[in-house]
C-alpha cells in the first residue's frame, strides 16, 4: 500500500503555494534592541519576524558599519530560528545597493527576507529587486539550490499605491506592508493625523480604501498583505484591537510590532480560531484517508478547494505557536 501523499504535494502540485509567514513582524534597529528580540524570539518560540533596520535605524554616515553590524546579528548564534530579514534603504537613497551588497553577500544564505521601503513605481522595486538577485547571484547565494531572497515592499506612497497590483506581481515578492504614517504625511494635511491612530485609521476613507487596494493586491498575487504599527506602544488591549480589526474587517494576515509588549497581542489577535483549527485538523485527516478525494464531513461536501483553505489555516495555527494533534503535527 503506498504511503498517502503529503498535503502539500496532493493540494499544490504544478502551483506556487500560498506564503505562510508568522503573523508579527519586530523591527529593531540598534544592535541592544536587535539582541533583546533575538532574547524574546527565544523565550516566546518562533512566532514571529524580526526586521533589522539598515533604513531608519542606522546613523547617518555609519550606514555601511551598520550593515556589517546587521550580517554580524545575522549570522549569530543569537538567531536560532533563521528568522531575521532586513530593511534596506529606499530605492531613491544613494546607499541602497551598499546595503544590498553587504548583507547579501554577508549573510544572503541567512537572511529570511529583504524589506524595501518608500518605492514610488514599480519600476523602482523591479530595479531593486533585479539587483538583489543579481547580488545573489555573483555571492553564491541561488547556487544549485536555487535560493529565492523573499522580497517585502512597504506600500506608503501615491505612486506605490497607484501601482500596487504590477509590484504584488514583481519576482520573489512575498509581503506587501502598508506604511501608515508615511501614507498620511503624502497627503499634506487633508489627512488629519488622527487617522495615524485609532479608530482614525480605520475609519477614515482615504485610509480604509488605500488598506483595502493592499490586501487586494496581495491577495489576488498570492502574496501576504501586512498591517501598519500601532503608535500607542505600552497598550495591549489597543494593539490586540487594531490586529484584530485589521484581520477581520480588511483582511491582513501580518502586522507589523515595534515594542516587545506588541507581539504576544499580535500573533493572538492574528490567530485562526481554536475551534476552526480543530475541525480544520478533522476534516484534513478525514481528505487524506480518502485519498484526496471528496468527502462528507458533519453534513458538509469537501474536496481539494476547501483542503486548501483547511490547509492553509492549519499551517498558520503552527507558525502561531497553537499545538496541533500529532495525526496533523507529522505534516511539519
Amino acid at each position: 500500500m503506498s504511503k498517502p501523499a503529503h498535503p502539500r504535494e496532493a493540494l499544490f502540485e504544478g502551483e506556487r503555494p500560498f506564503p505562510i509567514v508568522p503573523a508579527c513582524e519586530h523591527f529593531a534597529g540598534s544592535e541592544k534592541l536587535i539582541a533583546k528580540a533575538f532574547e524574546l524570539q527565544q523565550k516566546l518560540g518562533p512566532i514571529f519576524d524580526i526586521t533589522m533596520d539598515c533604513e531608519d535605524g542606522a546613523p547617518t554616515g555609519r550606514e555601511r558599519e551598520h550593515a556589517e553590524m546587521v550580517v554580524a546579528m545575522q549570522t549569530s548564534a543569537a538567531n536560532a530560528h533563521g528568522m531575521a530579514g532586513v530593511r534596506i534603504h529606499d530605492p531613491a537613497h544613494p546607499l541602497w545597493r551598499q546595503d544590498v551588497d553587504v548583507v547579501v553577500r554577508g549573510a544572503g544564505a541567512r537572511i529570511a527576507y529583504i524589506t524595501i521601503p518608500k518605492p514610488t513605481k514599480v519600476a523602482q522595486v523591479a530595479e531593486v529587486i533585479e539587483y538583489i538577485q543579481a547580488t545573489a547571484r555573483d555571492a553564491g547565494v541561488i547556487g544549485e539550490a536555487r535560493r529565492q531572497i523573499p522580497i517585502h515592499v512597504l506600500i506608503e506612497t501615491h505612486g506605490a499605491l497607484r501601482d500596487v497590483f504590477a509590484i504584488a506581481a514583481l519576482p520573489w515578492v512575498q509581503v506587501l506592508d502598508f506604511g501608515l504614517m508615511d501614507f498620511v504625511s503624502g497627503h499634506h494635511g487633508a489627512i488629519p493625523s488622527t487617522a495615524m491612530k485609532s479608530p482614525g485609521q480605520f475609519d477614515h476613507a482615504l485610509v480604509r480604501r488605500a488598506k483595502a487596494e493592499v490586501v487586494a493586491a496581495a491577495l489576488g498575487a498570492g502574496v501576504v498583505p501586512a498591517h501598519n504599527v500601532t503608535l500607542d506602544l505600552k497598550n495591549v488591549d489597543q494593539t490586540h484591537a487594531d490586529a484584530r480589526r485589521a484581520r477581520m474587517e480588511l483582511g491582513f494576515l501580518r502586522m507589523w510590532s515595534i515594542y516587545p509588549t506588541q507581539v504576544e497581542p499580535i500573533v493572538k489577535a492574528m490567530a485562526p480560531d481554536f475551534t476552526e483549527v480543530e475541525r480544520a485538523c478533522a476534516i484534513l485527516l478525514a481528505a487524506e484517508a480518502a485519498a484526496w478525494g471528496p468527502i462528507q464531513h458533519e453534513g458538509d461536501l469537501h474536496d481539494r478547494a476547501t483542503y486548501r483553505y483547511f490547509w492553509e489555516l492549519v499551517q498558520r495555527a503552527r507558525v502561531s505557536g497553537q499545538a496541533l494533534p500529532d495525526a496533523v503535527a507529522r505534516w511539519f
